[in-house]
């Protein structure tokens, strides 16, 4: 399974990667890091999926990738469907982008039970998480779509409170999960 995962997910990267490739192209230096969302994410998660094929575990990806993915995951789903509502209809990659943005979600929560990150790690990827709010919506720099850049204002503040619960997510499921297997002890 952790192989399979690995290359969906391998694939999934370099194809979100590709993606970005037009808005990369017209992307300042400093802010190129920030801009593909989503394949960072599941840039973050083939690290720890190599770290569970050699045994161990890379608590720092664990929180990033975790965040990132339900947060990008879920981003992606609403705006396209956003979209959909909007426009009335969506080419036949909409749909595509929904599906797999949703298993990157799911596929962070279903992992979850077997990441070890500790609240510096999650305080990390929280710093990471918010930081790349601000560039995408103080900057300028969100993904390009359709007729989104009209709603910047509201996307950017919906975004940011998805922020806030992917890592409230994230809390719950590593770390509050972890205490209390802790004092049960």
């Amino acid at each position: 399974m952790l192989l399979l995962a690995l290359a969906v997910n391998f694939i999934g990267t370099v194809y979100g990667y590709y993606w970005y490739l037009p808005q990369l192209a017209d992307t300042p230096l400093r802010f190129l890091v920030f801009v593909p969302d989503s394949p960072t994410a599941t840039f973050f998660f083939l690290f720890v999926l190599l770290a569970f094929l050699i045994g161990r575990n890379a608590p720092l990806f664990e929180a990033l990738a975790l965040v990132t993915l339900v947060k990008y995951g879920l981003w992606a789903v609403g705006m396209n469907i956003f979209v959909l509502i909007k426009m009335g209809q969506m080419p036949w990659e909409g749909y595509m982008l929904i599906a797999s943005h949703f298993a990157m979600a799911v596929q962070g929560v279903l992992y979850s039970p077997y990441f070890r990150f500790r609240l510096w790690h999650l305080i990390l990827a929280a710093v990471w998480t918010l930081h790349n709010d601000v560039i995408d919506y103080l900057f300028g720099m969100i993904p390009r779509y359709s007729m989104l850049s009209a709603y910047m204002q509201e996307i950017g503040y919906a975004t940011f409170w998805l922020s806030i619960c992917s890592l409230g997510l994230a809390y719950f499921l590593v770390i509050s999960k972890r205490r209390i297997k802790l004092d049960l002890h």
